[in-house]
Protein backbone atom coordinates (compact mmCIF):
# COMPACT_ATOMS: atom_id res chain seq x y z
CA UNK A 1 0.00 0.00 0.00
CA UNK A 2 1.75 3.05 -1.30
CA UNK A 3 1.94 6.75 0.87
CA UNK A 4 -1.49 7.84 -1.01
CA UNK A 5 -3.74 5.12 -0.18
CA UNK A 6 -2.47 5.30 3.40
CA UNK A 7 -3.62 8.34 3.40
CA UNK A 8 -6.94 7.82 2.10
CA UNK A 9 -7.62 5.12 3.99
CA UNK A 10 -6.96 6.53 7.43
CA UNK A 11 -9.61 9.67 5.90
CA UNK A 12 -12.12 7.25 5.50
CA UNK A 13 -11.64 5.86 9.00
CA UNK A 14 -11.91 9.23 10.45
CA UNK A 15 -14.71 10.03 8.47
CA UNK A 16 -16.91 7.11 9.65
CA UNK A 17 -16.03 7.34 13.33
CA UNK A 18 -17.69 11.04 13.08
CA UNK A 19 -20.83 9.94 10.69
CA UNK A 20 -21.54 7.44 13.60
CA UNK A 21 -22.33 10.81 15.68
CA UNK A 22 -23.30 13.21 13.10
CA UNK A 23 -26.78 12.85 11.53
CA UNK A 24 -28.76 15.91 9.59
CA UNK A 25 -32.08 16.16 9.93
CA UNK A 26 -34.83 19.16 7.77
CA UNK A 27 -34.21 21.22 10.72
CA UNK A 28 -30.83 20.92 10.90
CA UNK A 29 -28.76 19.65 8.41
CA UNK A 30 -25.58 18.25 8.08
CA UNK A 31 -22.94 20.15 6.16
CA UNK A 32 -20.90 18.13 4.41
CA UNK A 33 -17.53 18.79 2.93
CA UNK A 34 -15.15 17.59 0.83
CA UNK A 35 -11.77 18.93 -0.69
CA UNK A 36 -10.07 17.52 -3.87
CA UNK A 37 -6.32 19.25 -4.61
CA UNK A 38 -8.24 21.65 -7.25
CA UNK A 39 -11.80 22.36 -6.15
CA UNK A 40 -14.05 22.02 -3.00
CA UNK A 41 -17.53 20.92 -2.83
CA UNK A 42 -20.38 21.34 0.42
CA UNK A 43 -23.32 19.74 0.50
CA UNK A 44 -26.70 20.27 2.94
CA UNK A 45 -28.03 16.91 3.38
CA UNK A 46 -31.16 15.72 5.26
CA UNK A 47 -29.85 11.97 6.35
CA UNK A 48 -33.40 10.88 7.46
CA UNK A 49 -34.95 11.82 4.05
CA UNK A 50 -31.69 10.92 2.35
CA UNK A 51 -31.76 14.36 0.05
CA UNK A 52 -29.78 17.17 -1.20
CA UNK A 53 -31.01 19.98 -0.16
CA UNK A 54 -28.65 22.60 -1.22
CA UNK A 55 -25.04 22.52 -2.66
CA UNK A 56 -22.26 24.52 -3.82
CA UNK A 57 -18.93 23.99 -5.06
CA UNK A 58 -16.16 25.86 -6.96
CA UNK A 59 -17.09 23.63 -10.44
CA UNK A 60 -20.46 25.99 -10.17
CA UNK A 61 -20.26 28.97 -12.88
CA UNK A 62 -21.08 31.54 -10.41
CA UNK A 63 -18.29 30.84 -7.97
CA UNK A 64 -15.51 29.90 -10.47
CA UNK A 65 -15.90 32.60 -12.87
CA UNK A 66 -15.21 35.60 -9.79
CA UNK A 67 -11.81 33.06 -8.85
CA UNK A 68 -8.33 33.34 -10.07
CA UNK A 69 -7.63 29.89 -8.42
CA UNK A 70 -10.18 27.34 -7.09
CA UNK A 71 -7.79 24.92 -5.17
CA UNK A 72 -6.71 27.80 -2.66
CA UNK A 73 -8.52 29.22 0.74
CA UNK A 74 -9.66 32.14 -1.41
CA UNK A 75 -12.05 29.90 -3.35
CA UNK A 76 -13.28 28.22 -0.08
CA UNK A 77 -14.46 31.14 1.59
CA UNK A 78 -16.17 31.92 -1.51
CA UNK A 79 -17.67 28.87 -1.29
CA UNK A 80 -18.75 28.81 2.18
CA UNK A 81 -20.31 31.71 1.41
CA UNK A 82 -22.47 30.96 -1.35
CA UNK A 83 -23.56 27.94 0.49
CA UNK A 84 -24.90 30.05 3.48
CA UNK A 85 -26.49 32.27 1.08
CA UNK A 86 -28.17 29.23 -0.94
CA UNK A 87 -29.25 27.65 2.91
CA UNK A 88 -30.99 30.87 4.26
CA UNK A 89 -33.12 31.28 0.82
CA UNK A 90 -34.68 28.19 2.13
CA UNK A 91 -34.83 29.13 5.82
CA UNK A 92 -32.22 27.46 7.03
CA UNK A 93 -30.34 28.57 9.64
CA UNK A 94 -28.62 25.82 11.59
CA UNK A 95 -26.41 22.86 10.58
CA UNK A 96 -24.43 20.26 11.33
CA UNK A 97 -20.90 20.51 10.22
CA UNK A 98 -18.92 17.32 8.93
CA UNK A 99 -15.62 18.23 7.83
CA UNK A 100 -15.48 14.15 6.36
CA UNK A 101 -12.24 12.70 7.66
CA UNK A 102 -10.64 15.86 6.72
CA UNK A 103 -8.50 18.07 9.12
CA UNK A 104 -10.27 21.01 10.36
CA UNK A 105 -7.68 23.17 9.29
CA UNK A 106 -7.00 25.20 6.04
CA UNK A 107 -9.76 25.14 3.11
CA UNK A 108 -12.08 23.20 5.26
CA UNK A 109 -11.16 25.76 8.34
CA UNK A 110 -11.79 28.54 5.93
CA UNK A 111 -15.01 27.60 4.31
CA UNK A 112 -16.29 26.93 7.86
CA UNK A 113 -15.77 30.48 8.81
CA UNK A 114 -16.87 31.97 6.07
CA UNK A 115 -20.46 30.25 6.31
CA UNK A 116 -20.33 31.33 9.76
CA UNK A 117 -19.83 35.08 8.55
CA UNK A 118 -22.31 34.73 6.12
CA UNK A 119 -25.28 33.61 8.80
CA UNK A 120 -25.38 29.63 9.20
CA UNK A 121 -24.87 28.87 12.74
CA UNK A 122 -22.94 25.39 13.87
Amino acid sequence: MNIAEKRRQSRIKRQTRVRKKVRGTAERPRLSVFRSSRHIYVQLIDDVARKTLVSASTMSKEIAGELNSTGNVEAARAVGKAIAEKAIAQNINKVVFDRNGFLYHGRVKALADAAREAGLSF
